[in-house]
């Protein structure tokens, strides 16, 4: 008899405890809900312009994050839920916002290629917001729609034309030969016609000996460019050690991008110069941008990139950040190469 109303006895403590429990867990969530602040509400400055097919995968598969246009589940306004989706917005706006477009030719064209690229490696959308959100799944029909739209925006790249194999060989030659040398501050204006080229906004001076530099890598991109990376003495080292996170102070990479030929013989070269960027590693300067300082000089003039001294900071670190933060803020970091001393 004893042993029985023990027995009830504690079962109405555990009912008691696990009541608590219960009710605390339920108090905390309830509390929870009113702690940090909500996405912010931005208007629509200017909303990018699609065809209507394109735009509406766009808007269904990209908008929730990648827009001003936010359109949540209940489930992704309940902390701590909404925490990380909140996070997850404002990471997603600084790299591509859709209603905050620069519709410039060569702005829309840059990100499109970028949108390709994104979601024909199924790197977009991303793998955890698909549990939640399976309605965002681009299709392999959808992907070659966009595939299509941007191809229109480009003309081949890939011309058997003799004519073209011969403009590119001049291309490159005055491009291998001709010397520039950065004079003055970015607001002055230089004479090319005597080789000088203005500074990045950021004081990041234009040279030419990253042409002399080893080859750290050459890629191309499904927007039919090839890129030869090149990094001084500091930065190779760095990665042969694997001391790339960080990178020590004083690496520079520089990559060269050029659009490329293909001749009836299938020999690919490079064509027309596009633009050659450089890293440069300071990390008491930059540390806005991971402590990489981000200059670009386009076509056979160089003409700098940027309108003020912090242009990186909206418009090339948050893609270093995304894509490239496990190899130190830097694409296309070669593997260690193992060398016999």
């Amino acid at each position: 008899m004893d042993r029985t109303l023990n027995w009830i006895e504690m079962d109405k403590r555990t009912k008691r405890i696990a009541s608590t429990i219960f009710l605390g867990i339920v108090l905390v969530s309830i509390l929870i809900q009113f702690i940090g602040a909500p996405i912010e509400k931005r208007p629509i400055l200017a909303e990018a312009q699609f065809p209507k097919e394109i735009n509406t995968i766009l808007k269904r598969a990209c908008y929730n994050c990648h827009s001003n246009v936010t359109d949540l589940k209940w489930y992704d306004k309940l902390a701590p839920i909404s925490w990380f989706v909140k996070k997850d917005v404002e990471l997603a706006r600084s790299v591509m916002n859709f209603s905050e477009w620069d519709s410039t030719p060569a702005a829309h064209k840059g990100k499109s290629w970028a949108i390709l690229n994104m979601v024909k490696s199924e790197r977009m959308p991303l793998g955890k917001y698909l549990v939640l959100h399976p309605e965002a799944r681009i299709s392999s029909s959808e992907i070659k729609a966009i595939e299509n739209y941007v191809h229109s925006l480009s003309k081949d790249a890939f011309i058997g034309d003799t004519a073209r194999k011969e403009s590119a060989n001049k291309e490159f030659e005055i491009w291998k030969q001709r010397k520039f040398k950065t004079v003055g501050k970015h607001l002055e204006k230089p004479d090319h016609s005597d080789g000088t080229v203005r500074s990045s906004p950021n004081e990041i001076a234009y040279s030419d000996d990253f042409k002399k530099w080893k080859i750290l890598s050459l890629n191309t991109l499904y927007d039919g460019t090839m890129r030869v990376t090149y990094g001084n003495d500091i930065a190779v080292r760095a990665i042969g050690e694997e001391q790339i996170d960080p990178f020590p102070n004083g690496a520079i990479v520089a990559k060269a991008v050029w659009e490329q030929v293909e001749n009836r013989y299938g020999e690919i070269i490079p064509d027309k110069f596009v633009n050659v960027q450089f890293m440069v590693k300071n990390n008491s300067k930059y540390r806005d941008t991971e402590g990489w300082g981000f200059a670009k000089f386009s076509t056979q003039k160089r003409t700098p990139y940027g309108k003020t001294s912090d242009f990186a900071v909206t418009s090339c670190i948050s893609c270093h950040r995304l894509k490239a933060k496990e190899t130190g803020y830097l694409f296309n970091v070669p593997l260690k190469t193992a060398v016999q001393k």
